[in-house]
């Protein structure tokens, strides 16, 4: 009786496919710009001036005047991811679900996709002459309404100046992306739902809103992000009189007078933590936001 005897299994070899050579630069930037940068930030953050180890820059975190940078760019973050959540999630639910003509949905995606790059000094130059002081829609107002907008109370240099400010690009990123979110939502979900006799409602209160909602608040993590980094508009606008993380981060670094750079380094230490939190959540919420949507 012979035996038959089995050859050993081959080991896959390796192959190395050109195509990962596209990936290359993303690799590239992602290695210089965010890898070995936050680890500059991180070890800087704890070295003095002359290179030894100390927790001094850490500690000077807990100084009012950086508590109040920190505590007044989250207040701005948290007020425009909300209104620009919000105002941004009914755009695209009007464009998307809401039928209004096709050209107005091209038009406003369109508009969308350039606003929400749209920031730094010529942002906060056409809010100026927009709605400032001198700017021609104040000037209306007071003209044609006897509307004194600034001595009811409006300043276009205050917290609530620069939160609508920042509006201006935080809604049009929250239609961009929200947009696809509900093109996602399948047609069978609410035939099956007026199948069993539930209203439009009904229908968005147990089916379609839940499926969304991972998506709503993981865009809404993205904008608190985009605002709280945001520099160059905040202090074109307001020449550094708003007390912001960036600000005082910039005056640090960069500055004559305050010139600390180890405490700027911290500061950029405590931007990284909130910004992975938010990153961090953002990808989460996606995942489980494109699991519903693949089913």
């Amino acid at each position: 009786m012979s035996t038959i005897t089995s050859s050993p299994a081959e080991k896959p070899r390796f192959h190395f496919s050109l195509d990962w050579l596209g990936l290359a630069p993303f690799f590239l930037f992602a290695l210089l710009f965010i890898v070995l940068a936050s680890s500059n930030i991180i070890v800087r953050s704890i070295l003095d001036e002359e290179g030894n180890f100390t927790f001094a820059n850490i500690q000077g975190l807990t100084d009012a005047n950086i508590v109040d940078a920190y505590t007044t760019s989250i207040q701005i973050s948290l007020i425009t991811a909300l209104m620009g959540g919000v105002l941004g999630f009914l755009v695209a639910y009007a464009i998307v679900i809401g039928g209004v003509p096709r050209w107005a949905r091209t038009v406003i995606i369109t508009f969308s996709s350039l606003t929400s790059q749209f920031g730094g000094v010529t942002l906060a130059f056409a809010f100026v002459a927009t709605i400032g002081r001198t700017g021609f829609i104040t000037a209306i107002f007071k003209d044609v309404f006897d509307l004194q907008i600034y001595r009811m109370g409006f300043n276009l240099y205050s917290v609530l100046g620069l939160s609508l400010t920042y509006l201006y690009f935080q809604f049009p990123l929250m239609v961009l992306i929200m947009a696809p979110a509900l093109e996602g939502l399948k047609t069978e979900w609410r035939e099956a739902s007026e199948n069993l006799g539930a209203n439009q409602w009904q229908y968005w209160r147990h089916v379609a809103f839940p499926v969304l909602l991972p998506s709503l608040l993981g865009t809404m993590l993205l904008l608190f992000a985009n605002a709280f980094g945001a520099q160059a508009t905040a202090y074109a606008l307001t020449g550094g009189t708003i007390n912001l993380v960036t600000i005082v981060l910039s005056a640090q670094i960069r500055g004559d007078v305050l010139r600390n750079p180890g405490l700027g380094y911290s500061l950029a230490l405590g931007m990284i933590v909130i910004m992975g939190v938010c990153i961090g959540g953002y990808t989460l919420l996606q995942r489980q936001s494109e699991r519903w949507l693949k089913r």
